[in-house]
């Protein structure tokens, strides 16, 4: 950890004191400032440069490099916070010590993902593919004005590709270990005033083996029959400024093999899993860009059917019978803004509305309805160098048990105030200050079920849980080289947990936390500093948590590490030749040995998980190009390229060193 930090330390401090001075020198001949870089998530476009919060974009050329396949990995390789990784495509992503909820609706968690601007009922990143995604933007810290409800630790929002220029057309296939096959197709353009972009792709994978220092384990019920991905992107700008568009997503995954723990694996549980969403949207603006609005309805259903048949489970214990949850989602959005040059005010309204069935576990029918309105806007002050914003937003939100305890409902206001100081065009200064909450759970509310001797009643007395963020950071962003250092403090109130009654428990407002930390990233282009013909850009990026206290116990928090750093250095001569190599760190935590946990108390002991580094290599080559038929490129990833034995989650292996080999043709 020492050797880390110091290559860390001397890196940061070599980016910021000694390649200054060059980018200064080449400032007028090329520079591109935060001026230029355009984001969402105010909920309508802005320059980034007028942000008061610590926003990181990965943006789709860094996508294609990467070796990521969905947003889980995507999240796990920059390093972004405590991502938790089963076997069996199920992930939670971790920002600043909260994390997306992956066992239920998403409305429980505490990090939320969004796909083109709204909620999707799920937290499992593994559902999310990086198939015809043009960018992802990440708001660290709180979000309840902008999104409402579980956005304490941040908002993670996916944003489809939308079809420009000439039409292009792609077929890729790509090989790998352990029998892995994917086929993909997709195409993107515009045609007159329609516009268009979608992507198809199927992968299969057979049981891995892990990285062990002698020979390796076979982890078997690890691989999965079949997953499949759609989306499609098209729309009509049938005057200028003016679009209406559909976006169709659908992920589909057949017989994903459910493992349980390596050392007492069960060897034929599965699942079938699926998400799929479909929205209408329209944009719309005057022409002198006054005015701007948005309107839009979804749809969508997120669903999860579990199989556990006897043959082979280790404990001997299973009913055998399937265990099916689905989650009917849906809501509309609507906001115009009114955008001057000294200006910018957002007003809307928001409704969401969730119905989940669960056919084992009470309650198991339930209604979630959510309006909500909201008032955001941004001053531009002293020749638009000092930017205030400010926000607040109203949510009103229904629980219905249907049959299980009636119906429960609350409100909560949520504001947010920032500022930021352009001290020039690629230097800012920002402090930003915001609220956020989660509401009680249907469970926590109203839930009536006996489990393991135990019987859990709701509590219609909750409040929501709470939480309120100081952050202050500094960017710099000048022609290839970009950093950013932020520094923020979350207290934590309210926590909803059970009172460990016995025979009957219920749920109470108890829980405290406080969490502080730092979070940092480095990047530059040596090929510009140089004036190559090639990119060579090294890059590092970390979360350090300097506190992450329960303060009811009066202990650091349980399955949150330290440190997570993500480093390694991008090559491309921008003539179909790219690669890319990057380290990901994760740091130590405290974990449950459930392993270990047994009679007379049944109490799991608290030990220390340790760090682990894994890297992963790509590399492409355009090896065929002509103007009138296309092109062809191939493509090798190796992901844990030094067969490292690590687990996100203890017990639970990750695969050792794996390969691929894929070719793409292009048109």
């Amino acid at each position: 950890m020492k050797k880390l930090l110091s290559c860390v330390t001397v890196l940061l401090a070599f980016m910021f004191f000694a390649l200054p001075v060059p980018i200064f020198a080449q400032e007028e001949k090329n520079a591109i400032t935060m001026e230029e870089v355009v984001v969402t998530a105010g909920r309508v476009k802005e320059k980034k440069k007028e942000i008061t919060s610590n926003i990181t974009i990965i943006d789709e050329e860094e996508i294609k490099m990467s070796s990521a396949t969905d947003l889980g990995d995507l999240f796990i390789e920059k390093g972004i916070g405590d991502t938790r990784k089963y076997p069996g495509g199920l992930t939670s992503i971790g920002i600043r010590a909260f994390r997306s909820e992956t066992h239920g609706i998403d409305l429980k968690g505490y990090v939320i993902i969004l796909l083109d601007g709204h909620r999707i009922a799920t937290g499992n990143a593994s559902k999310i593919m990086t198939r015809n995604i043009e960018r992802v933007e990440i708001i660290r810290g709180p979000a309840s004005v902008q999104y409402g409800t579980a956005a304490m630790g941040g908002v993670i929002n996916v944003i489809t590709k939308q079809g420009k220029g000439k039409p292009t057309f792609f077929v890729e296939g790509m090989l790998g270990s352990f029998g892995y096959l994917e086929k993909s197709v997709g195409l993107s353009g515009q045609i007159n005033m329609v516009d268009f972009s979608g992507s198809f792709s199927r992968s299969s994978m057979d049981d891995y083996d892990t990285a062990d220092n002698v020979d390796g384990d076979r982890y078997y019920n690890t691989g999965y029959h079949r997953k499949d991905n759609y989306s499609l992107n098209i729309g009509a700008e049938f005057f200028p400024g003016n679009r209406i568009g559909l976006i169709y997503t659908n992920y589909d995954a057949k017989r994903i093999g459910t493992s349980d723990c390596l050392y007492q694996n069960d060897l034929d549980d599965y699942k079938d899993s699926s998400n799929r969403t479909l929205d209408l949207v329209y944009d719309g603006k005057t022409s002198d860009g006054l005015f701007s609005w948005k309107a839009g309805y979804y749809e969508g259903k997120d669903k999860n059917k579990w199989f556990d048949p006897v043959a082979s489970n280790p404990s001997g214990y299973s009913d055998g019978i399937p265990r099916k949850v689905t989650v009917d989602h849906k809501g509309a959005q609507a906001q115009i803004s009114f955008n001057q040059e000294y200006l910018l005010i957002t007003t809307g309204f928001d409704w969401m509305n969730y119905e989940t069935k669960d056919d084992t576990n009470s309650p198991k029918n339930t209604e979630y309805d959510n309006p909500a309105c909201f008032l955001l806007a941004k001053a531009r002050l002293f020749d638009q160098k000092f930017i205030i914003s400010g926000g607040l937003r109203y949510d009103e939100y229904e629980v219905d048990m249907k049959g299980e305890g009636g119906k429960e409902s609350d409100d909560h206001i949520s504001p947010q105030v920032g500022v930021a100081y352009l001290l020039t065009d690629w230097l800012k200064l920002r402090a930003n200050y915001g609220e956020a909450f989660r509401m009680p759970s249907a469970d926590e509310l109203a839930g009536d079920y006996t489990t393991w001797g135990t019987h859990y009643v709701g509590n219609p007395n909750l409040t929501p849980e709470k939480s309120k963020t100081y952050e202050g950071g500094i960017d710099f962003f000048v022609d290839s080289f970009n950093a950013s250092l932020t520094y923020f403090q979350t207290d934590f109130k309210d926590k909803i947990d059970d009172d460990g009654g016995w025979p009957d428990r219920t749920y109470i407002n108890i829980g405290k936390a406080a969490v502080e930390g730092i979070e940092g990233d480095v990047s530059y282009d040596f090929g510009s500093l140089f004036s190559w013909d090639y990119k060579v850009k090294p890059h590092v990026s970390f979360t350090y948590l300097t506190k992450y206290k329960d303060k009811k116990a009066n202990e650091d928090l349980k399955y949150t590490s330290d440190w997570h750093v993500s480093y390694g250095i991008t090559i491309s001569d921008y003539d179909g030749f790219s690669a890319n190599l990057n380290f990901a760190y994760t740091g130590k935590q405290d974990i449950d040995d459930w392993r270990n946990s047994g009679p007379p108390t049944w109490v799991a002991p608290r030990i220390e998980k340790g760090s682990f580094t894994v890297a992963n290599f790509t590399i492409a080559k355009k090896i065929l190009s002509t103007e009138k038929y296309g092109g062809i490129t191939l493509k090798g990833e190796i992901q844990n390229l030094f067969d490292k034995d690590y687990e996100y989650i203890n017990d639970y292996p990750m695969p050792g060193r794996t390969f691929f080999l894929g070719l793409r043709y292009d048109f």
